[in-house]
């Protein structure tokens, strides 16, 4: 696993270069997800960045889709584009837009940002290569503030009625949203028991843990007749000193003093 966490490294330092460069986006939550792309991308999926519409692909839905910079990061490292393009992360005109574009830009297999509808996409994925007799996986990551969201709810209720085993969800636990945490706002505990309520098998996880996250989607592929759902338990911010747990980084950009620490720091890892 040192080659993935070489790539969760990289796409640290990216996320930090593209977000300064727009001078807006979404680094907290782009940090604290980064292990879980890194183990998928450069791990677990079965992907071809020369055919990214390939129909035998597995799909990723990033159901948080203002975490734009680590998906983006993800298909640079794995060679969708060109990781120059990184820098006109916002920028009219630019294929890289604050929320991923399925239609603009490569590697993107659903348009993201309205919180709460990820699931749903996914299950209608899954369902779709069924009736294809397709083997692929649908892997959907979700933010834990965007499971306060009622649509989440039915949609998993969909995912366990129709036995969508090939459906395996991240959720990206890190405990804050935009306006603090998570339980001030609206809490979402016990996430693990409510989700095996709704009939999925579950896992609680390390989320910066790259082999952990691998190892847990081994087991997830082999539940049979039921949806997965692993609980990564994640800090926001991770990899950077001054935004580590802080929900004042969930849309914040660093100026250019912090964005030279926070390189600083992330390369020294």
């Amino acid at each position: 696993m040192d080659h993935v966490k070489e790539m969760a490294k990289a796409m640290r330092i990216d996320i930090i270069e593209e977000v300064a460069a727009a001078g807006s986006g979404h680094p907290g939550g782009s940090l604290s997800a980064t292990d879980i792309l890194a183990t998928l991308y450069f791990d677990k999926m079965n992907i071809d960045p020369q055919n990214p519409r390939w129909e035998d692909r597995d799909r990723l839905i990033l159901s948080k889709g203002h975490v734009a910079p680590a998906l983006y990061a993800a298909l640079a490292e794995r060679g969708y584009f060109s990781k120059e393009a990184l820098k006109t992360l916002r920028k009219s005109n630019s294929f890289l837009q604050g929320h991923p574009d399925m239609k603009g830009t490569p590697g993107v297999d659903m348009s993201s940002g309205s919180l709460g509808q990820g699931l749903s996409a996914a299950n209608g994925m899954a369902l779709a290569g069924r009736l294809d007799h397709k083997d692929y996986y649908v892997y959907v990551i979700l933010g834990d503030g965007e499971i306060q969201e009622g649509q989440i709810w039915e949609a998993a209720m969909s995912s366990a009625h129709y036995q969508l085993d090939h459906v395996i969800a991240f959720l990206d636990f890190n405990g804050l949203q935009i306006d603090g945490k998570n339980e001030e706002v609206m809490n979402v505990k016990p996430v693990d028991e409510k989700f095996r309520s709704f009939g999925w098998d579950v896992q609680v996880i390390d989320g910066h843990d790259c082999h952990g996250i691998s190892v847990a989607v081994d087991l997830a592929k082999q539940k049979k007749g039921k949806p997965s759902m692993i609980i990564c338990k994640t800090v926001k911010g991770k990899g950077v000193s001054f935004m580590e747990g802080q929900a004042g980084w969930h849309g914040t950009a660093p100026n250019a003093e912090q964005t030279e620490q926070a390189l600083r720091e992330l390369r020294a890892i």
